[in-house]
């Protein structure tokens, strides 16, 4: 007689066990990722980025006071680079705890609508 095990059954079992373990998904990358943890002299800002698949961004403290426009480079853990460009206003309001929503150049047939907040 075989015994067979059911997937409630099993993860049922891990429940109750001592044993932890993470499931990540893989696949479609229509999940939105939640920012990383700022990087040192970053601006405490936090950002959504649509549609991600391993893209990061990061903004220095020192852009938010900037004279210039910023490109910033977003491509983190994805095997493709997007750029996501702020303007003087768009730093400003940024710095005025304003939320500002951008779109990311388009790269590999595709780009991200990002929406940025900084505290």
């Amino acid at each position: 007689m075989t015994a067979s095990i059911t997937r409630k059954t099993f993860c049922g079992a891990l429940a109750g066990s001592t044993v932890a373990l993470l499931f990540q998904g893989c696949g479609g990358g229509g999940s939105e990722a939640p920012a990383p943890a700022p990087a040192p002299g970053a601006a405490g800002c936090s950002d959504t980025i649509a549609a991600n698949h391993g893209h990061t961004l990061v903004i220095a403290t020192a852009d938010l006071d900037s004279a210039t426009d910023k490109v910033y480079d977003i491509q983190g853990a994805a095997v493709h680079n997007h750029t996501v460009t702020l303007t003087v206003a768009q730093l400003r309001a940024l710095k005025a705890g304003t939320t500002v929503n951008v779109t990311s150049s388009t790269t590999a047939a595709h780009e991200h609508a990002v929406t940025i907040l900084c505290a």
